[in-house]
């Protein structure tokens, strides 16, 4: 049998790791990782928890206080555990009932609907979106300095032969944007 390796994770500088250390230390982990950083600080978090997948070799169980410890998302969690399971190490959360170590259809039906629910937060999210893009009619990209009355102008005005520098000084603007103008585009 392997090692007992720790990994806890609080979200700030503020909070304390303290609880998750115990419990750890209390779950028999002989070796613990921590980070004490937002899961979207991608940097330091995730330079960490690369660490201790590092470490961690066939055999090993990573030991958490809950899985979401392992990412802010189920998706980021679940790539986590894909990655560990690749490399042969079982994970444990003490406070969830997931143990893959006894390779039980309990854990293993935990561990899908967890992929399940990754993939509707990934739609909902998706769906989110959608609408408040629809709903403000802002779909990203830069918006355009010259009015559509003003571009059609531009475009009749280069057609009667005015000089596209010219217009660029102008409006304000580069060549190459009277010049997208002209293009239609």
């Amino acid at each position: 049998m392997g090692q007992l390796v720790g990994w806890a994770r609080v979200s700030g500088e503020t909070q304390n790791l303290e609880e998750q250390l115990i419990h750890l230390a209390n779950a028999g982990c002989e070796k613990v990782f921590s980070s004490k950083h937002s899961g979207k600080e991608k940097g330091a978090n995730q330079t960490k928890l690369e660490e201790m997948i590092g470490y961690v070799r066939e055999g090993d169980t990573v030991v958490v206080t809950k899985l979401d410890r392992l990412g802010r998302s189920l998706r980021e969690v679940l790539n986590t555990v894909d990655t560990l399971k690749d490399k042969g190490v079982a994970l444990k959360a003490l406070e969830q009932p997931v143990d893959t170590s006894n390779n039980d259809a309990f854990s293993n039906a935990m561990l899908q609907l967890l992929g399940v629910f990754a993939e509707m937060e990934r739609t909902f999210i998706v769906e989110r979106t959608q609408a408040g893009k629809a709903r403000t009619g802002n779909y990203g990209g830069r918006k355009k300095i010259i009015p559509l009355n003003k571009r059609v102008e531009i475009q009749q005005r280069v057609k009667a032969g005015e000089k596209q520098t010219a217009l660029a000084e102008e409006f304000g603007v580069s060549r190459q944007a009277i010049n997208l103008i002209v293009k239609g585009k």
